[in-house]
């Protein structure tokens, strides 16, 4: 009901002129008082819309206005339940409406912070929703557009779980979704039935993106964080002198072809944001009471890098993105850039090696795309426009700058320049798989894997599909060891570039260059990666002999598939070249 609506019985609550005498006055102001508040949250909530999707500072004064108001007209309708509801009409879909508001405010909020206790927040109010049945009766009415208002909490709903890898809840509530849109379309003469439809797809193409199982002893799935954790980092060594920078921003852009989504997240950019996480911790049970709204509340220290999430950005938003970044990263700050995309390869002359003479990946749609890949038309003198070169990126080298690149195209930023001497690393894909690993490339770049989860990769080349939980602790042990050599390897050799050492400090880098390194050494002793443009690169280039073709390290590697009994798709004898 708006508003402005009359009531049955009670008061035109636009003028607060009484309908009814016997109504008591105090019945009135409340009435009126709701729809106050009611009207107010609603333009504030609009009004985030209109905020720069960029920069820290303009948006957190508005957010707090929106969770005022927000919080006032929770409380007040709970407070004033029955007056609201006999003399407003109060429906459940309405209350309903309000929490998804609420939810939504703490989701966006944590898109904006990065602190993943906010997403904790959001799931608390949906899953109010569908626990108190606020929605149930909307299908008994005859208006379609109340029955799409549900179907667009489920999506919300499905997203924060996804976030939060609550996966046997999504399945949950993917059946639900599927029998509500199946309802709506055969109620309603609907012409959006196939982009539901489609939503219901890309969820399910989400949930099974992962190659490998972890099974306990009843064969039931086990569901794995791959946030950072406590303890899952291996501690710097007492004395080691390394950099005091701090990763604080970071612009995951994802333009990858027919790559899995869901909500304007490839499932590249989903394991990236998680990997720049720590685990979550539920702010309810620290900051607040359950059922208040205190978003201000910020931990004593940032817990996470903030975030930009690109899905397919033009060249004029990425550099938006990009310069409002630069502009407020504090001293001692890095800014790292994940690149998930299709490569743009060079047209022009094959001599000329200038920072755009190279291509680049894309990062928006273009119709030119054949095969995943972008190949401009040979008459065409002119350069791929959302094509981001490695000289687009020089300026922002006057900071600490860390960049990622996943793309057929990676090595185009292979020598990359450092024209003012900050800290700069590039960790660069393998710019082609082994044929039986391109296959499964709409689920995921194996390289983001490894950065993601380096364990579920390690298994997925290896052709393995599932794992006993008792085994992955035992080789997630391994893995850690493994972790505390390449460390060892990349502080003690004084062949490796200082830039390293200078982001070797903060923990969400020194887990990424440790990752990158274990993959760098598998994929070199992996027999079916027998290419070099199959082995991930690094600008600066890392010694190849003291870190990723370490004996050290190798035998890390063969003791991990002796473990897993795959020992034979590995070149047992180190010294051979196979590279």
């Amino acid at each position: 009901m708006v508003c402005g609506a009359i009531p049955e019985k009670g008061i035109d609550a636009m003028t607060g002129v009484g309908v009814d005498d016997d109504i008591p006055l105090s019945e009135r102001k409340t009435v009126t008082d709701f729809c106050y508040l009611l009207d107010k949250s609603k333009q504030l909530f609009n009004g985030l819309r209109d905020l720069p999707q960029y920069g820290h500072k303009q948006w957190q004064s508005y957010f707090g206005r929106t969770f005022d108001v927000y919080t006032k007209l929770w409380k007040f309708q709970q407070q004033h339940r029955q007056v609201l509801d006999s003399r407003y009409g109060l429906k459940r879909w309405q209350i309903g409406e309000v929490a998804s508001k609420i939810g939504q405010l703490y989701y966006h909020y944590y898109l904006r912070t990065s602190e993943t206790s906010y997403l904790n927040e959001a799931f608390s109010f949906y899953s109010a929703i569908r626990q108190r049945s606020y929605y149930y009766q909307v299908n008994k009415e005859d208006r379609p557009e109340l029955v799409v208002k549900k179907l667009r909490y489920y999506a919300r709903y499905i997203v924060v779980c996804l976030l939060l890898n609550k996966m046997d809840l999504v399945k949950v509530l993917v059946k639900e979704l599927s029998e509500e849109i199946e309802g709506y379309t055969q109620r309603f003469n609907t012409e959006d039935q196939l982009e539901w439809n489609l939503v219901l797809q890309e969820v399910a193409a989400f949930v099974e993106a992962d190659p490998v199982l972890v099974l306990n002893d009843d064969n039931v799935v086990v569901i794995t964080s791959n946030r950072l954790q406590e303890g899952g980092v291996p501690q710097l060594e007492q004395g080691m002198v390394v950099g005091q920078l701090t990763l604080t921003d970071a612009l995951i852009v994802g333009n990858c072809n027919n790559q899995v989504k869901f909500s304007e997240l490839t499932i590249d950019m989903f394991r990236m944001l998680q990997a720049l996480e720590r685990e979550p911790v539920n702010l309810a049970t620290q900051n607040t009471k359950p059922g208040t709204l205190e978003p201000t509340e910020k931990p004593a220290k940032r817990e996470n890098p903030h975030k930009y999430l690109l899905y397919k950005p033009t060249f004029s938003q990425l550099y938006t993105f990009l310069s409002a970044s630069f502009k407020e990263l504090p001293a001692n700050s890095v800014l790292l850039i994940y690149l998930s995309a299709t490569g743009v390869f060079p047209t022009g002359r094959p001599d000329l090696e200038g920072p755009y003479d190279s291509g680049g990946v894309l990062t928006s749609s273009n119709r030119d795309v054949v095969n995943g890949e972008t190949n401009q038309k040979k008459n065409q003198a002119q350069k791929e426009m959302h094509c981001l070169h490695p000289g687009d990126l020089f300026p922002f080298t006057r900071k600490p700058l860390f960049v990622i690149v996943d793309s057929s195209n990676s090595t185009a930023y292979k020598n990359f320049s450092n024209l003012f001497g900050q800290p700069l690393v590039c960790l660069l894909s393998p710019t082609v798989y082994p044929q039986s690993m391109q296959d499964q490339s709409q689920r995921g770049s194996l390289f983001t894997l490894f950065l993601y989860c380096p364990l579920v990769a390690f298994l997925y080349v290896c052709g393995l599909t599932s794992m006993r939980q008792g085994l992955w602790e035992k080789a997630q042990e391994l893995l850690q060891k493994a972790y505390r050599d390449i460390g060892q390897l990349l502080t003690h050799s004084p062949a490796v570039d200082q830039a390293y050492l200078q982001f070797y400090g903060d923990e969400f880098l020194r887990l990424l260059l440790l990752r990158f390194v274990f993959c760098s050494a598998v994929m070199r002793l992996h027999k079916l990666f027998r290419e070099s443009r199959s082995f991930p690169e690094s600008f600066p280039p890392l010694p190849r002999q003291e870190t990723v073709e370490s004996s050290v390290l190798q035998r890390h590697v063969l003791e991990l598939a002796t473990m897993l009994d795959v020992q034979s798709l590995f070149y047992s004898n180190t010294t051979t070249d196979h590279y």
